[in-house]
């Protein structure tokens, strides 16, 4: 693997020295041995990643900080050797040795990602890092929570002892299936050859698919809340409005059941702008995540789904982690199934809710900026994935050029439409034509056609 190296400028130095240690961020002294060093790395790995800045001394009794860095870099060659033993994180790490400016000594980052995999330091145990700590999953209950939580193994899959066949006999979810997808099929051979049903048993898959109330067998954990509280501040029972509801049925019916009560009272909501309108958001957001928090979750932490709707904004929180490499970043590009049986077959069914699969939640942005709305933001609690819709404007296509030349040399028509979600050449053209007229934009000298860009007045 190749390392990277550069200069920190002075301006810069106090910051990186100072860096918070947080659930992100770690300093260790050069002295640290590297088989101490691989435990924070398997927290890190295990947990969301981040970065661990080796060359920094802290005393700590006054926290006051120094830097103190190798020499040079071959003088951190065991801990390379114990980075490349640490088998499957290969792929998932990279190293930079920043030099002092004056001093030409170098501290060494580490930037590690979340894996797929269960990641052990090199004493054999898994560490997983909680606020600035590494937890040990020392335990084999500890060591199944995090396989849970990464997707390596399926909550989907375990049997639901009081399910029986007799559950599905004459479900109105298994008659849709069948009479849409396979029609004239033994439901006990379908459902075995499917693994959604052994030893006399549903999994909890064939439970959520196909019975009409999987809910009576896995209470407190396949159900939908809705909350609606008359505010725009944080949840608070003085403001909420009447009984929260209970969605239940099966995953298929239990989707576009909250999709569309969860609109109904988002029409009701009225928004105090020059004059009273109706509050609005596109029905493909909320149809998206709503999908996405139930196809999503895990199943084995026993919580409901919950929608908190408010004056001004939208919560969706579904229980559980990110699965596998999945993180807030990289989350519209990044696929890992939790549960892959549910999702699969569920999308046999007709009108099938993730009938775009793997484009879920990039349509969801899209929609939003269609409507020049600020697309939704995701945070990753500690035992659940929390998704906000904002009903707030996007800041106007004029502002948003002149913010985007803050740190660009020109634009383009398609860069601008990319940027501000306006589909038209024309309506772009304008967009810049008004720039120019205030004085703040000109064409870009001996460009051309597609080529033609704009840039701000010198």
């Amino acid at each position: 693997m190749q390392y990277e190296e550069t200069i920190v400028s002075e301006k810069k130095l106090p910051e990186l020295v100072n860096v918070q240690e947080n659930y992100f961020n770690d300093i260790k002294s050069k002295k640290i041995k590297p088989a101490k060093l691989s435990e924070s790395i398997s927290a890190f790995a295990n947990a969301s990643g981040g970065d661990i800045y080796v060359g920094i001394d802290e005393d700590t009794r006054t926290g006051c900080r120094q830097w103190n860095g190798f020499t040079n870099v071959e003088e951190a060659n065991s801990v390379i050797q114990m980075l490349e033993s640490l088998a499957p994180l290969s792929n998932y790490y990279s190293v930079c040795y920043l030099q002092h400016p004056v001093l030409k000594t170098y501290v060494m980052q580490i930037t590690i990602l979340k894996t797929n995999d269960i990641i052990y330091a090199t004493n054999k145990i898994a560490y997983v890092r909680k606020n600035a700590q590494k937890l040990p999953m020392d335990t084999q209950e500890k060591l199944d929570r995090l396989k849970l939580d990464k997707g390596i193994i399926q909550f989907e899959n375990e049997l639901v002892r009081e399910s029986s066949i007799d559950d599905v006999e004459d479900s109105e979810a298994f008659q849709l299936f069948s009479d849409n997808v396979v029609p004239n099929i033994d439901k006990e051979k379908w459902l075995q050859k499917q693994r959604l049903y052994k030893e006399g048993h549903l999994t909890v898959a064939g439970s959520l698919l196909f019975m009409d109330e999987p809910q009576i067998v896995l209470p407190k954990r396949s159900a939908i809340k809705i909350y609606r509280y008359k505010t725009s501040e944080q949840a608070d029972r003085d403001y909420l409005d009447g009984t929260p509801l209970t969605v239940e049925g099966s995953a298929y019916n239990q989707i576009y059941a909250a999709i569309a009560k969860s609109k109904e009272i988002i029409e009701s909501i009225r928004k105090l702008d020059k004059k009273f309108e109706n509050v609005e958001y596109p029905e493909e957001t909320l149809h998206e995540i709503i999908t996405n928090a139930v196809l999503h979750r895990d199943y084995s932490i026993a919580t409901d789904i919950q929608i908190r709707i408010y004056d001004n904004r939208v919560e969706i929180e579904s229980p559980g982690k990110l699965p596998g490499s999945v993180t807030v970043k990289n989350i519209l590009d990044a696929q890992s199934a939790r549960n892959p049986k549910l999702v699969r077959i569920i999308n046999k069914f007709p009108e099938a809710p993730n009938k775009d699969v793997g484009e879920g939640l990039n349509t969801a942005f899209k929609a939003m900026k269609r409507l020049r709305l600020k697309e939704p933001y995701i945070i990753e609690n500690e035992s659940s994935v929390l998704v906000v819709i904002k009903h707030e404007k996007l800041a106007s296509p004029e502002e948003m050029v002149m913010d985007y030349l803050e740190t660009h040399e020109e634009i383009k028509n398609k860069e601008g439409r990319n940027l501000t979600g306006i589909k038209s050449e024309n309506m772009m053209k304008n967009v810049f034509k008004r720039l120019k007229k205030a004085g703040l934009l000109e064409r870009v000298p001996g460009k051309f056609g597609p080529a033609s860009a704009w840039r701000k007045v010198k």
